[in-house]
Order: C-alpha cells, then structure tokens, then sequence
C-alpha cells in the first residue's frame, strides 16, 4: 500500500505483505498437521500407512545399494535414520503418557519430513545413476548435499524425542501450565 494508492501488483511491497500473511497461518498448521500425523496417521490402522511408507522406501533403499558407491553409502544412511524413527514412533506411541508423547508432535513431523525428504533425494540419485550432463550432475550434487548437511539434523531430534523429555509440559508461565 502506497500513501492512498491501495493495494497493486506494481510494487514488490505488496507481494511481500501478502507472503507474509501466510506465516501465522503456516505456523497453526504446523502444529495440526504433527498432532495429526503422530496423533493419528502413523498408527491408523494398525500402522498401515506407516508399513506402506516403508515397503517403498525399503525398495529404493535396495535399488541404491545396488549400485553401489555414493548411492549405496547414502541408501546406508537412510536406512539407519528411517529404522530409529520407526524405533521412535514404537516408543512414543506405546508410552503411558499420549500427552507427552504429543507435545513433541512437532519435533517428530520434522524429523519425519526430513527423512521422507531424504526418501525422494535417494529416488532421484537412483534415477540419475548411469546418466550424464549437467541436470543429473546437479541432481547428485543436491542429493549429496542434503544427506550431509540435512539429513543429519534428524540423530538428535529424535535422540529427544525417544527420550521422552517433559521440558515441554514442565513449563508452566505465570500460572499457566502446559
């Protein structure tokens, strides 16, 4: 908005402001879509879902490993960071204790994320495997990248989500509890 002149497409201003209205809303989904996935989702049906998550993932792990070098160091990686957050999901949703367990909800969305994320990195490796050029270059490049910087993020979120710390529902704030 400009003195008077309302909203336009003119001006970077406006795209700006209107990206940022979508924090607030992005941050309460957050919250809902973890409470859902871990609330409901991993453990529908008996883990359904979960164990169809793994079947696929299982398969492009072995495709990986197939091929040897990078991609089966990688497919390596994967494997152990999916195997603890199927140890950690068992853990959480078998404690006495579903408060706890949710209030970390949002930490285990995005140990999950990444994870999956590293899934789909893995897919494409596996995909580029014997072509040339610049686009699959990139792509192993990207892949590459991810699983070291990224997919390393996940060891310590869910280190503290299996260890069913109750620093989030501890906390209490001028008479407020969690």
């Amino acid at each position: 908005m400009h003195g008077g002149y309302g909203y336009t497409r003119e001006y970077d201003v406006e795209q700006h402001y209107r990206d940022n209205r979508l924090n607030p809303i992005h941050e309460g989904t957050h919250g809902i879509q973890s409470l859902d996935l871990l609330g409901r989702k991993v453990g529908q049906h008996d883990g359904a879902g979960l164990r169809a998550l793994e079947a696929l993932i299982a398969n492009t792990i072995g495709e990986a490993a197939a091929l040897d070098g990078e991609p089966a160091q990688l497919a390596a990686q994967l494997g152990s960071a999916w195997h603890r957050l199927l140890d950690v999901t068992t853990t959480l949703l078998g404690s006495d204790q579903p408060d706890l367990a949710l209030a970390n909800s949002a930490l285990y969305l995005e140990a999950f994320g990444h994870i999956v994320i590293g899934w789909i990195w893995l897919e494409q490796l596996v995909a580029a495997a014997d072509r040339t050029g610049g686009f699959y270059d990139g792509k192993r490049c990207a892949a590459r990248y991810f699983y070291r910087y990224e997919l390393p993020k996940t060891g310590p979120q869910l280190d503290l989500l299996n260890s069913m710390d109750t620093t989030t529902v501890e906390c209490s704030f001028d008479g407020w509890e969690a």
